[in-house]
């Protein structure tokens, strides 16, 4: 059965579907020793014989791995970083098989960052289409009222943009600061932060606690583990 190339390519454990998208167009891929750059192109995975960086591409031999990391702050998601800043793959030990982050995490904001070689799976969690609940616990300046808080879950401006509806509750009052749990289902750069900003709230200190209903508990700052059976199955049914 034929099925895309950048889909082929994903369920390898090569790239995200996004990042195979970006190697075909790019030319890095063959396809019986042609290379291909047209985005369309179907391949089948019984007779045809795909090649990145002269290496022969199987989606039969992989074993899928799924990490939970507690990124800590001060850590970049993206593989390659210009300023040398150091990146979550660092804190990957002893994982023999090449996976790469769900989405991304600001440098300066912790908490739970899913990392796997199912190409298939990043899609779906981080297409747009897909509306996967993202929980933050964050320090505030101030303490929003009632209108601010309102403001906030009816949507705010960010980018010329309006945000989708999203959910905050104040945790904890303090005298200069307080804590606030924040669910988004959008993915847009820095969006808490921004938001948080447009209602003269700026963030302190911002961590993503869960991701739909999986959570990350008390997994340790800079330490990762591989997700349960159940975890795995929930997630897919996103």
């Amino acid at each position: 059965m034929e099925e895309r190339l950048q889909k082929f390519l994903a369920e390898a454990g090569v790239a995200s579907r996004r990042k195979a998208e970006e190697l075909i167009v790019a030319g890095k891929i063959k396809v019986n020793g042609k290379v291909v750059t047209e985005l369309g192109t179907k391949i089948d995975p019984k007779k045809d014989e795909v090649f990145y960086l002269d290496k022969k591409i199987s989606n039969k031999e992989v074993e899928m791995v799924y990490i939970m990391l507690h990124k800590p702050e001060g850590y970049v998601t993206t593989a390659k970083e210009q300023f040398g800043r150091p990146g979550v793959m660092d804190l990957i030990k002893d994982i023999n098989a090449r996976i790469f982050p769900v989405g991304r995490l600001d440098y300066d904001t912790s908490g739970l960052l899913l990392l796997t070689n199912d190409g298939d799976l990043t899609y779906k969690l981080t297409h747009p289409k897909h509306d996967v609940d993202k929980t933050y616990v964050a320090k505030v300046y101030g303490t929003p009222d009632d209108m601010d808080l309102q403001k906030f879950r009816r949507g705010v401006t960010i980018d010329g943009r309006t945000t989708k509806p999203a959910k905050i509750q104040v945790l904890e009052k303090g005298d200069r600061q307080s804590t606030v749990e924040i669910v988004i289902h959008e993915g847009r750069n820095r969006q808490v932060r921004k938001m948080c900003e447009a209602i003269k709230h700026p963030v302190a200190q911002l961590k993503r606690v869960a991701t739909g209903e999986l959570k990350m508990g008390d997994l340790p700052k800079g330490k990762f583990r591989h997700l349960t059976a159940k975890e795995v199955k929930y997630l897919k049914s996103l």
